[in-house]
């Protein structure tokens, strides 16, 4: 161990000089531990401070907001999408959009072959060129007949006349007969004339009404010919729209997903071959607990975090409420009427809209969300002091 030096002492040193420092080091001494206490004190007094103020602050943001806030993590983006599939069956001519591509109301995105589409539609308008036709033969068959008519008529004037002079004739040749003037001969041959005219008016009368009762037949035919026209106009029209269905266009705006159809794929008559999602309209569906639903109104705010989207906080509002729970539209609704019971909370989807943001168009169907509804309106509507 080495020794520790002894302090030269020097002649002439001031003694008085020696003992103002001594006396000035121990009074530093002294006063660096009090002052340490001192700031650490206050330091704790600022800490004490900084916490009461955030808990006032966080128990003034409960008592005024907080406490009124519903929220929960079992909710997703959700949209109307539309599920796109033929009206007729056939082969896929052409493909004119992509996976995930946007499209707008009407545009064209495939095309069945349309050849035996069109062969029936030519056939279809052939049939109605034919019922028009039978319709214009009938109508001149009509006319015909009208003439036909008229001249029956104009037949039965002529042989009345005709029967109204061999009667005169007859009664003439009888009267000479008693009186010996005429011979029998003559009056049996001017009654033979008068009963062959009578048996002539006859005929022509009988000619007459065929001819009349034939228009009936006529027009008759006519309408079944019209309807025959009509339903083959409606067979050209079910084949003109049949032709149309062959172009399959995009009922709405969105963007197309879920596409199955290839180039020369056969496709029946409602195959789904894609959808278009219209991914401005989306929304949320959130699966609250039923003891959260007690103050929740449609309209009322909902601020939204997306999971994608870390740190955005979207806004929108509350749309309606389920009529009933996601279990009573279960495929095999629960029968708690038997057997042993074990209440479960049950959750009822609530419809959440986005307010417009600049996000619109980003979020996608199936997106996990957490909304949180403000219910301080209602909240303090239903209770006693409101």
């Amino acid at each position: 161990m080495s020794e520790i030096p002894k302090a030269e002492t020097f002649q002439g040193a001031d003694p008085v000089s020696e003992a103002a420092a001594t006396t000035a080091a121990s009074t530093t001494a002294r006063r660096l531990p009090a002052a340490r206490l001192v700031l650490k004190r206050g330091l704790l007094a600022l800490a004490g401070l900084v916490g009461t103020a955030a808990v006032a602050y966080w128990g003034h943001g409960y008592w005024t907001t907080g406490r009124y806030l519903e929220s929960t993590n079992d909710a997703y983006v959700k949209a109307d999408y539309t599920t796109i599939a033929p009206k007729v069956s056939g082969y896929i001519a052409d493909v004119l959009v992509k996976d995930n591509e946007s499209v707008k109301a009407g545009q064209v995105l495939a095309r069945i072959d349309d050849r035996d589409f069109r062969a029936a539609l030519d056939e279809a308008l052939a049939k109605v060129e034919a019922s028009q036709a039978a319709i214009r033969n009938l109508d001149a068959q009509v006319a015909l007949q009208q003439s036909m008519i008229a001249q029956a008529k104009a037949q039965v004037v002529a042989t009345k006349a005709t029967l109204v002079f061999a009667k005169a004739d007859a009664e003439r040749y009888h009267d000479l007969v008693k009186t010996g003037a005429g011979t029998l001969q003559r009056s049996q041959q001017t009654q033979s004339l008068r009963d062959a005219t009578v048996a002539q008016l006859q005929r022509d009368e009988a000619a007459l009404a065929a001819s009349e009762a034939r228009i009936a037949v006529l027009t008759s035919e006519r309408e079944q010919a019209v309807a025959q026209r009509a339903r083959d106009e409606a067979t050209a029209e079910q084949a003109r729209l049949n032709l149309g269905y062959t172009t399959i266009v995009a009922p709405v705006a969105g963007t197309v997903g879920a596409r199955s159809l290839r180039v020369g794929q056969y496709v029946a008559a409602g195959t789904q071959l894609m959808a278009v999602v219209p991914l401005d309209a989306v929304y949320v569906v959130a699966n609250f607990k039923e003891t959260q639903l007690t103050y929740v109104r449609s309209g009322q705010p909902v601020e939204i975090e997306i999971d994608s989207f870390p740190g955005v906080t979207l806004k929108g509002h509350v749309d309606s409420l389920a009529p009933a729970s996601g279990l009573e539209f279960a495929l095999l609704p629960p029968d708690n009427a038997t057997g042993n019971f074990t209440k479960i909370v049950q959750r009822i989807p609530v419809k959440i809209v986005f307010d417009p943001s600049e996000l619109n168009g980003l979020l996608r169907p199936g997106m996990s969300v957490e909304p949180s509804i403000d219910t301080k309106s209602a909240a303090r509507a239903s209770s006693p002091a409101g």
